[in-house]
């Protein structure tokens, strides 16, 4: 048994070395830097851990990175054209079988006033104060609400509000501020939705709105040439995204509801997609609804599963083309693989630091297929996303390591993600060799890499949605 845990926690070692990088995937690509609107920051599966709920999996897809709170006075409506996506594999062939597609509607309210006996239309995205309750949004001038579809064998059918019947949702507002939003904690939780997922006897939860930027990462000095000290204090420099809002999209679903019907496999691979129509024309005459004409079928524009992956482990020359792929036809990028330019970068950058030996042949199948014994199903055909056994036992947040599978807490990274795991220290640490067998193949692998920003389970709440509430646009 001892040895077979050490194999396994090796070959984990061995995955974290070709699919990690230092920063998570905001902005990761040149064409989606220029539509933050459908940029896929991060993706989280787990198993909740909220007491009660160890029969669900918790899904979290962050959109439109980089939000300043203040960020008036518009502040950061999704986008009406997109659709946005959670794919899910539960039979290892890298082929979506179930699909969570999310359809957002931004309606203009147009709130006039009285302004010398002419109604003239305000120029502000909410005029008075909201409430804690859904329906409470009076002043609010731009309602975005939004519908959930469900695909499973081929055929698409609306999830719908358990309390209601409605197959249609409200995001809440972004949280402007204080005095707009006196109690933002209890307006948002007004918008947490218990729905009724097609084909299942047992409701999920279902919450789309702006949240506290989860992601925790010394960006600024990462891409600055990794300007600091990179074997430093694992709490010694500043998240750079403390300040930072983020939009979710965040799902809880029955574990059953995701496995097959056969039964047999436990473990699932996820990620998530945003895609928009194939044409746009720009036209002279813009209004709230149509600042463009959009026609077309739709076109995936962005991507994102493991964390990292396209971020520097994808050249920059096929980031785009990484965006626009699934995750089926992964063996085009099978080179950024075998031959990974981060361990040669950090050498060059502080050259005490030596690269594990190449090529990194061995990496190929724990990359593409999973963990095996850990997160690797039967019959796997090679390809890039985040996959999560769902057998594997639940861990309380208290008793949660941030370092996930190589410090011995097998229902972390990479067995899904949570929160509270630090993939970019994990990232660091194994990308230099820390569980490679053979020294003289890694002689850095035992030094404890850092970006010096810290992040645990402690930083989240210990519930559904887990992802803390945003920070106020005011006062700051």
């Amino acid at each position: 048994m001892r040895r077979s845990i050490a194999l396994m926690l090796a070959a984990v070692g061995a995955a974290f070395t070709c699919s990690m990088s230092l920063a998570s995937s905001h902005a990761e690509a040149p064409f989606i830097k220029e539509i933050p609107k459908v940029d896929a920051t991060d993706f989280y599966m787990f198993r909740s851990y909220e007491p009660g709920r160890e029969g669900f999996v918790t899904i979290v897809a962050n959109y439109y990175p980089l939000q300043d709170p203040y960020g008036g006075p518009n502040y950061f409506s999704l986008d009406p054209d997109a659709i946005y996506s959670i794919n899910i594999d539960n039979n290892g062939d890298a082929v979506e079988d179930i699909v969570f597609n999310f359809k957002v509607t931004n309606t203009n309210r147009d709130i006039s006033l009285n302004i010398g006996g002419v109604q003239v239309p305000v120029p502000l995205y909410n005029v008075g104060m909201l409430g804690p309750a859904a329906t409470d949004n009076g002043p609010l001038n731009v309602l975005e609400t939004y519908s959930l579809q469900v695909q499973r064998n081929g055929i698409g059918v609306l999830a719908s509000n358990s309390a209601t019947g409605a197959t249609i949702f409200r995001k809440p507002a972004d949280n402007v501020g204080t005095k707009s939003i006196p109690d933002y904690p209890a307006y948002a939780a007004s918008h947490i939705y218990s729905i009724n997922l097609p084909g299942s006897s047992v409701p999920g939860r279902l919450f789309v709105g702006q949240r506290k930027d989860p992601f925790v990462v010394n960006l600024g000095e990462i891409f600055d040439l990794v300007n600091l000290n990179p074997v430093g204090a694992p709490n010694g420099r500043t998240d750079t995204l403390a300040d930072k809002n983020i939009t979710s999209f965040i799902l809880e679903v029955p574990i059953s509801y995701l496995l097959p019907a056969k039964g047999g496999n436990t473990i699932i691979g996820g990620w998530t997609t945003a895609s928009l129509p194939r044409g746009r024309t720009l036209t002279n005459n813009p209004t709230f609804d149509k600042p463009a004409a959009e026609f077309g079928t739709m076109i995936q524009v962005s991507r994102l599963g493991m964390p990292l992956v396209n971020e520097v482990v994808i050249g920059l020359r096929d980031k785009n083309k990484f965006n626009a792929s699934v995750p089926s036809g992964d063996g085009q990028f099978l080179t950024y693989v075998t031959n990974p330019t981060l361990p040669a970068l950090l050498n060059v950058l502080f050259p005490s630091v030596t690269a594990p030996c190449l090529p990194r042949n061995d990496l190929v199948q724990v990359f593409l297929t999973g963990v095996p014994g850990l997160n690797q199903p039967a019959n796997v055909v090679a390809s890039e996303m985040l996959r999560l056994n769902t057998a594997t036992a639940v861990v309380p947040p208290a008793q949660q390591n941030r370092l996930g599978v190589i410090a011995g807490d097998v229902a972390g990274f990479p067995n899904g993600r949570r929160p509270g795991d630090d993939v970019v220290d994990i990232a660091l640490r194994v990308v230099m060799g820390k569980l490679i067998a053979d020294p003289t193949c890694a002689p850095s692998g035992q030094l404890d890499f850092t970006d010096g920003a810290f992040v645990d389970a402690s930083m989240f709440d210990p519930a559904f949605p887990y992802i803390r509430n945003p920070i106020p646009g005011s006062p700051n």
